[in-house]
């Protein structure tokens, strides 16, 4: 009798207590050449388009919560999931809508982002606003997001990278002119004292976190719900390419892919590749976009059938989609 209770206990207690971990996999994966619905997953706007063909997959991971012990025992003996600790991917000191709104800010920032990288690959020009102003920095009160920023210190603000350059001979103390713009508002300009970097770097504080923004007169729209993270960049980027040029950027073929991606075109490392890698595979893609610093994961679990090529920028991954237009074998990992 007491060995059939304690199996009943241990019963209830698989099925119904929760453990500290959430089961990672394969998710859903989704073509950027094409719609959601009625919708296109990216529309442009008032400038000439092109049409495209075969499939530009993004690829995502799914994260399962709330698992009973016979749940995540069962996931993971399908071999299609890993376990994780819960704490990773919900930290403690964050509600879980606070964990969704910075993953949703993540996933719009890549669409921003990506938008960047394709137009300034193509050769159109870019803007550098203002994003983030820190509370009581030198530039609070004075800029403000969203302003235009010209130059600093009598030099151009070409990018964030030039905003930073203009300013790191200066020292806490220091009087710099910025010169930007306002909505439509005239050019202004403003003469701050710099303060100390928080950080405890020895060049002056200004307080403002550049962005670039892509200034052209027409609008591009990205619309995919329920989807989060910075992932997406890469696969956004070469959808964009393929929509502003002629031709079929992919040779019409089924090509996936993931990366991060920043303004100049440098693509990122991601987690998830295994999982992302075996749903573009059993959705049809013949060969995956790899950031180089997945490359070894990658090739270590590459499903069969799944060609990997190795991208770090932006221009290798049209470099690599050049080689399967032609034919040719791109450089893998």
């Amino acid at each position: 009798m007491t060995s059939v209770l304690l199996v009943v206990v241990f019963g209830m207690l698989g099925a119904f207590v929760q453990v500290p971990f959430v089961a990672l996999g394969p998710g859903p994966t989704y073509d950027t050449l094409g719609t959601e619905g009625d919708t296109p997953v990216i529309r442009i706007d008032g400038q000439q388009t092109y049409p495209t063909g075969g499939h530009l997959n993004m690829t995502t991971v799914t994260v399962t919560d709330q698992l009973s012990l016979f749940g995540a025992l069962g996931l993971w003996v399908s071999g299609r999931y890993a376990l994780a600790p819960r704490e990773v991917y919900f930290p403690p000191d964050k509600s879980e809508q606070q964990i969704e709104q910075e993953n949703t800010k993540a996933f719009n920032d890549s669409q921003t982002t990506a938008e960047t990288a394709a137009l300034r690959y193509l050769g159109y020009p870019t803007k550098v606003l203002a994003g983030e102003i820190v509370k009581g920095s030198p530039a609070d009160g004075v800029i403000e997001p969203g302003d235009r920023l010209i130059s600093a210190n009598g030099r151009p603000v070409t990018d964030a990278a030039s905003l930073r350059e203009a300013l790191a001979a200066n020292r806490p103390g220091d009087r710099v002119e910025i010169r930007f713009r306002h909505a439509d508002e005239p050019e202004r300009a403003a003469t701050v004292q710099l303060g100390q970097h928080p950080h405890g770097e020895p060049q002056g504080f200004l307080g403002v976190a550049a962005t670039e923004r892509p200034d052209v007169p027409f609008g591009i729209e990205i619309s995919l719900a329920d989807v989060g993270g910075p992932s997406a960049g890469l696969m956004f980027s070469l959808a964009i390419i393929d929509k502003l040029t002629p031709g079929e950027i992919n040779g019409g073929q089924f090509v996936a892919g993931t990366g991060e991606i920043d303004p100049a075109g440098t693509v990122g490392a991601i987690g998830g590749i295994p999982f992302k890698m075996v749903k573009a595979r059993e959705a049809g893609a013949t060969t995956f976009l790899v950031p180089a610093g997945n490359c070894a994961e990658a090739k270590a679990q590459a499903p069969a059938g799944l060609r990997l090529a190795k991208v770090a920028t932006l221009d290798e991954a049209n470099k690599a989609l050049e080689a399967l237009r032609n034919g040719q074998v791109p450089a893998g990992c």
